[in-house]
């Protein structure tokens, strides 16, 4: 199982990150709002590679027979690795490539409050969660557990959805 589970999970973590580095760059001039699908498209199309991961651990490692319980540990542990692949392109990006990001983000989280109409208490609102989140990824730690939780239930639900579908006894 641990080459099937690494070999996926380092070719679903490998699109991820690829992704990411050709679209994050382009996200003010994508629009932050779109940018969002795009993002959690590439995710949905990177955790693919669960259900081949399981399906091929299924018929080449235990010549065509899976339990569930078997399938979605596989299938959990590739949408694991994809996770942590896609942090550390994350991390990469925002502190080496577009280190200004947490300040674009913010002041796109206030523009839209203000091109909305927004009152003054929710521009001061806005700006008082713009800075939170900007604070929020300044810290290594947390920015890396924000970005391990985007494409984890993605590969969570994946995962169960390829257990039912290929368990075969």
């Amino acid at each position: 199982m641990k080459k099937t589970v690494l070999t996926f999970g380092l070719l679903s973590g490998a699109v991820a990150a690829v992704m990411m580095f050709l679209t994050v760059p382009f996200a003010e001039r994508i629009g932050f709002d779109r940018s969002v699908f795009v993002g959690y498209t590439t995710i949905v199309v990177s955790m693919l590679f669960v259900y081949f991961g399981v399906r091929s651990y299924r018929d080449n490692v235990l010549g065509g027979e899976v339990t569930f319980g078997r399938a979605f540990q596989a299938g959990l542990l590739i949408a694991v690795i994809s996770s942590v692949c896609y942090v550390l392109a994350w991390l990469v990006l925002f502190y080496i490539f577009i280190p200004d990001f947490a300040d674009q983000y913010a002041a796109y989280i206030v523009e839209s409050v203000r091109g909305n109409g927004g009152s003054q208490a929710d521009i001061d609102a806005a700006i008082k969660q713009a800075d939170s989140a900007k604070a929020m990824l300044a810290n290594p730690l947390i920015n890396a557990a924000v970005a391990f939780i985007e494409p984890l239930p993605v590969g969570l639900l994946v995962a169960l959805i390829s257990a039912v579908v290929l368990r075969k006894r």
